[in-house]
């Protein structure tokens, strides 16, 4: 039975095995030709759900292609806008049709507590190429997800659009008067309400102290009340770069690495603000009952080699989630820009951050996403 960690709020689910018979070090290294050909001869497959858009493409051309031939194993690459209900559904019913799935880090927790994932044992992934142990190399880890990348939720817009003075700070998000215009700002309350405490004067390490009281979740809606006539919600990730090219707002909040993507590869006159970014990872997780779970892990563990991490930093603008890897890290392979400054770890972006507490969100989750929803059709 998978192990349900948080009793009081989740249920161990029927119907799964923990399917740990096959060593994942094994499977790590299993990428011989004898293992290609016959992959290749028997069809196998997975179904690896993404973010979608840049994302997805970073990570295909990063780990995917290079898996797909060197194990003759096909990837099945789906799409989604992230959270658990279809991983629930798939896993409630017994009709589970996807094998790994990109999650952030407190859906990977609350996936976990409920059952719905499989765990990842550290110890049998690949180590560094100087042998450090993966345990000791990557900078994040969890019980039932291996770190993909860390990115960061910030806030952008478009030059075109300020002629004189640019905003700079997270608090010029939320001046109106200073910024007139339309802001963009995602449909959830997981960083919206840290943004806007940190635009309220909150320090950035003083946020979930002021969250975890009633008086600040009050505060930051607040703050959030004196922009809201003016926002405009989107839900996907390719939604702010567009609508801020469009014109259709003159700030929002983003993925960094989205706006990387329309600034470098497709030339539009975007900046970024990384005053206030509320930096978070993503994981790499295996869904409980997964048909093809051995396959899977072997999957999870070719993308978790330091060099799969390095070629991810290639492709999009997110941060390193193995030590080892960062010395790898160079050009973006198709446009030659230098990626270390874009990336949300680099010093020049850290001056004031928020490292989202996702435990603090997996405890309160459903809360917020109640009083959220509550606030947005008052």
């Amino acid at each position: 039975m998978p192990i349900c960690r948080r009793k009081q709020r989740c249920q161990a689910r029927p119907g799964m095995g923990p399917g740990w018979q096959l060593s994942l070090l094994a499977l790590a290294f299993a990428g011989t030709a004898t293992a290609s050909a016959l992959a290749a001869e028997q069809g196998r497959s997975i179904t690896a759900v993404s973010f979608g858009g840049s994302y997805a493409r970073a990570s295909a051309k990063a780990y995917h292609e290079p898996f797909m031939r060197e194990t003759g194993i096909d990837i099945k690459l789906d799409e989604y806008n992230g959270g658990l209900a279809q991983i629930r559904a798939q896993v409630d019913t017994g009709n589970v049709n996807w094998d790994v799935v990109d999650l952030n880090a407190t859906e990977v927790v609350l996936g976990c507590d409920e059952g719905l994932l499989e765990e990842i044992d550290y110890d049998t992934l690949p180590p560094a190429p100087d042998g450090t142990p993966a345990t000791e190399d990557f900078v994040t880890k969890l019980d039932c997800g291996v770190a993909a990348s860390i990115f960061a939720d910030v806030y952008a817009y478009n030059r075109e659009l300020f002629p004189g003075a640019k905003p700079t700070t997270v608090g010029d998000f939320f001046d109106l008067e200073k910024f007139p215009g339309r802001r963009g700002m995602r449909r959830r309350p997981n960083s919206t309400l840290e943004f806007a405490l940190m635009a309220d004067g909150v320090p950035a390490d003083g946020v979930y102290a002021v969250l975890s009281t009633p008086e600040g979740v009050d505060r930051a809606f607040r703050k959030l009340d004196s922009i809201k006539s003016q926002v405009v919600w989107w839900e996907a990730g390719a939604q702010p770069p567009q609508m801020l090219v469009d014109g259709e707002v003159v700030m929002s909040t983003a993925f960094n690495g989205r706006i990387f993507n329309a600034q470098f590869l497709e030339n539009q006159p975007l900046t970024i603000v990384w005053d206030g970014q509320v930096q978070s990872s993503s994981y790499l997780a295996i869904v409980a009952g997964s048909p093809n779970a051995d396959l899977a892990r072997q999957f999870v563990a070719f993308a978790a080699s330091t060099q799969s991490v390095a070629n991810l930093a290639g492709y999009i603008s997110y941060g390193i989630a193995r030590r080892s890897a960062m010395p790898l890290v160079g050009k973006h392979f198709d446009v030659g820009v230098e990626m270390r400054p874009h990336l949300p770890t680099a010093p020049e972006n850290m001056s004031n951050v928020v490292f989202q507490d996702f435990e603090w969100w997996a405890d309160r989750q459903d809360d917020m996403n109640e009083r959220f929803a509550v606030w947005l059709i008052k």
